[in-house]
């Protein structure tokens, strides 16, 4: 598959390092080494897909673009639907020209996640009763200084949009809708600490931060006969992944603990998977849709 990389900042860095002799060309207005400026001249028969890797604003303009020619588009989260371009609209222009629209969110290929998701389907823990998760970083300062990071919906939509996504691959659609119990501009002029939770069964919580000066991610479950944590992400390090079943009545669980020395392969996993949906083209726009009424009520 040939694909082109639109947007050469960090994540069109990332993306064009994955994509490897995949890769025929760059697009981007204000980068003098890439190989196009603007989309439309880019030839259409020396492509397939686009890795758009664009700031929010421009991404339908640029995603309808590309569908409306049959090209198959992989999209940096978070997809926010604007006016006159909605996820539905383009979830009908890639069902009718058959091609894929993904919005890319590699923390679902993160391996303790996954590690997570079988242990649900394989049933023996029961009834799941409270989820939490926290995602912190030290992004602030640079998000402030950024030309256009630090606006709308912040910490919100740039680390919420993943723990959502997170919530529909482990629980799917929570019946009840999300409740806000903090919500802070300490340093940003968007959110850059915020705390929410949809109470509901099971109840889930989440906190995210750019004001952890140490990178930290935490997940903890705890269910009618057991627990699962994860400490840390394969990109910051080592990556912990426990798991306890309960004795009854009470008592020092039995503990299983596995550790993970690794890079992060998340990148490479989506890609692959975004090849092979580009072999029979569906893509998860519904996701979107969902996650932006999410952080629409979040933002009120």
């Amino acid at each position: 598959m040939k694909v082109i990389v639109v947007g050469c900042g960090n994540q069109g860095g990332k993306r064009a390092r994955v994509a490897g002799a995949d890769l025929v060309a760059t697009v981007d207005p204000f980068n003098p080494s890439s190989s196009y400026r603007y989309v439309e001249e880019v030839p259409l028969d020396g492509f397939d897909a686009a890795l758009v890797c664009t700031p929010d604003a421009v991404k339908p303009k640029v995603l309808s673009y590309f569908l409306a020619r049959q090209k198959h588009v992989l999209v940096e989260k978070p997809l926010l639907g604007e006016e006159g371009c909605e996820g539905s609209d383009l979830q009908l222009l890639a069902e009718t020209n058959n091609v894929v629209c993904y919005t890319a969110y590699n923390h679902r290929f993160e391996p303790h996640i996954l590690r997570v998701k079988r242990t649900l389907e394989e049933g023996w823990l029961g009834k799941v009763y409270h989820a939490k998760f926290f995602y912190g970083n030290g992004t602030a300062r640079d998000v402030r200084n950024s030309v256009w990071r630090d606006a709308g919906l912040g910490v919100l939509s740039d680390l919420g949009s993943h723990l959502l996504d997170w919530t529909l691959q482990l629980f799917g659609k929570p019946s009840v809708p999300p409740e806000t119990w903090a919500a802070h501009c300490f340093e940003n002029r968007a959110f850059d600490h915020y705390h929410f939770s949809f109470q509901g069964d099971p109840v889930i919580d989440y906190e995210m931060t750019m004001l952890s000066w140490r990178n930290t991610f935490r997940f903890d479950l705890f269910a009618e006969n057991g627990s699962l944590h994860i400490d840390c992400l394969c990109k910051w390090g080592v990556s912990t992944y426990t798991e306890r079943r309960r004795v009854l009545p009470s008592g020092r669980p039995q503990e299983h603990i596995e550790q993970l020395p690794q890079g992060d392969p998340t990148w490479e996993l989506e890609y692959q998977h975004f090849k092979n949906l580009c072999q029979n083209p569906s893509s998860n726009t519904a996701n979107d849709i969902w996650i932006n009424e999410m952080l629409s009520l979040l933002s009120k």
